[in-house]
């Protein structure tokens, strides 16, 4: 399906929907944690919102939007110092948030003609001090000129000049909300297309793709493993279903030529029937050791053969590969070209892979779990004996709590006394949180708070910048088997 991208309706519902969910990773200028909070309380209904807000989230004007949102509604009345200032100011809910609405009230109020409407502008937006001062004689001058009283004029002029300081330039700012809207209309339409683009636009970046594929999950579109068959250079959209392939270029230590090649060679020739199909075919030129290990480790391959076995023989399979290349290189004749039911390298038997190992190594080569998830064996415990991650809002701040997860991030940072304390990304099968770990914790719990270790942290809950953490108390290691 073909659309036009500068042709879609300004009215759009389904996009107003997107954004008053505040689903909009991936949307351009609306994907930030604090931008996200705004637009729930906004509830956004027209293109204007967008165009406000990109103008008002920055350092400054930020003040300003819990503002906005109440006039927007009706929870605080709009007042206009002086009639004529209403159309000016009316779309904007009463607030001075760009440039061009200052130079269209010097000009109407106060007689200013665009150039010296400019260097007002000027003047406001970089606090020349000297030149506001003039500026100001001129302002309140031209009002009165214009039969405002005195009063309301100096009224007008210490009103706006607080919003004025920041206006930002309002065609910027509609031309960044054009493209919001355009990616959010995107998003809302074809969504499944959309993020493929997404995480093949950010393909390099492993914690990034992280995040989008939590969002993948949130709108309940699957992303599916790498597959040797069925993977491409890119993320792909699986033909009438809501899901996305993973990309081979995605995985770690897998370079650009050897997909090429093994793209090609499929498009050519068609899928690969087994794991010695794949080493036949692939030149091991093309092929080197660590990329196989990646291919493997992320199940890649899992259509052929057990993970442990095919890493456990990977010496083995390489080395057949160099041999079968070699031998045609010498114009010879394989030692089993020609008979299939005899193409077979008779594979050692080794102890299968873990879940948990298999998990461990997606997340190290795909930057996240995408199988299954490691707490998935523990979600009876959990259940009974901690509190779920997504329960922890407002309602238990200041209270301490259980928690229960995997480590799946650790900052450290070296405090005042010269001792080490940690920021530990905690998450279970619900949500994540940040864990506080003060330095006589990691004392008490030396080999506890290591990335993917499941612990139980007890703790008291903190809201500090509206984000709740849980500054740790104690904390007790799971072993993985004892689920």
């Amino acid at each position: 399906k073909k659309i036009n991208i500068e042709d879609i309706p300004l009215d759009d519902k389904e996009i107003f929907k997107l954004l008053r969910k505040a689903n909009t990773t991936g949307v351009f200028q609306l994907e930030s944690d604090g931008m996200k909070r705004y637009l729930k309380q906004l509830k956004p209904t027209e293109f204007e919102d967008i165009v406000a807000m990109v103008a008002l989230y920055r350092p400054g004007p930020m003040q300003f939007i819990p503002e906005y949102i109440a006039r927007k509604h009706k929870r605080k009345e709009i007042e206009y110092l002086h009639p004529k200032l209403k159309p000016i100011l009316e779309k904007t809910q009463g607030i001075c948030i760009f440039q061009e609405q200052l130079m269209q009230i010097a000009q109407q109020l106060a007689g200013f003609s665009l150039a010296e409407a400019d260097v007002l502008r000027k003047a406001v937006g970089k606090k020349i001090k000297s030149l506001l001062h003039s500026q100001e004689e001129k302002f309140i001058q031209g009002m009165i000129k214009n039969g405002i009283e005195k009063e309301i004029a100096q009224k007008i002029w210490q009103w706006i000049l607080p919003f004025a300081q920041y206006g930002f330039n309002r065609s910027h700012s509609t031309a960044y909300a054009t493209i919001a809207y355009q990616t959010a209309y995107l998003k809302a339409h074809f969504p499944v297309e959309f993020m493929a683009s997404l995480l093949t636009s950010e393909k390099t970046d492993v914690e990034r793709i992280a995040i989008l594929i939590e969002d993948c999950k949130k709108m309940r579109i699957e992303v599916l493993p790498p597959n040797i068959n069925e993977s491409l250079k890119n993320f792909t959209v699986v033909p009438k279903e809501n899901k996305i392939r993973f990309g081979l270029l995605a995985i770690k230590n897998v370079g650009e030529n050897v997909i090429d090649v093994i793209v090609e060679e499929i498009k050519n020739n068609g899928a690969f029937k087994d794991i010695e199909d794949f080493i036949q075919r692939i030149n091991s030129k093309d092929l080197n050791k660590k990329s196989m290990e990646s291919l493997i480790k992320t199940g890649a391959f899992d259509l052929f053969a057990e993970r442990n076995q095919l890493l456990h023989n990977l010496e083995r399979l390489l080395e057949w590969s160099r041999e079968t290349q070699k031998t045609r290189m010498n114009g010879q004749k394989g030692l089993f070209d020609g008979d299939s039911s005899n193409n077979h390298i008779k594979l050692a038997s080794v102890t299968p892979a873990t879940n948990f190992e298999k998990l461990s190594w997606e997340r190290e080569l795909l930057g996240l779990y995408v199988s299954s998830h490691p707490l998935e064996d523990f979600r009876g415990i959990f259940e009974k004996k901690t509190l779920s991650l997504v329960k922890i809002k407002n309602t238990w701040i200041n209270q301490r709590i259980k928690v229960g997860g995997i480590i799946s991030g650790i900052k450290k940072i070296i405090t005042k006394a010269g001792k080490p304390m940690l920021f530990v990304k905690l998450e279970d099968l619900t949500d994540k949180v940040e864990v506080v770990v003060f330095p006589g914790i990691i004392e008490r719990n030396p080999t506890a708070f290591q990335e993917n270790k499941i612990v139980f942290i007890s703790g008291r809950v903190d809201n500090r910048d509206n984000i709740p953490k849980i500054i740790a108390e104690e904390v007790e290691e799971i072993l993985v088997n004892e689920q």
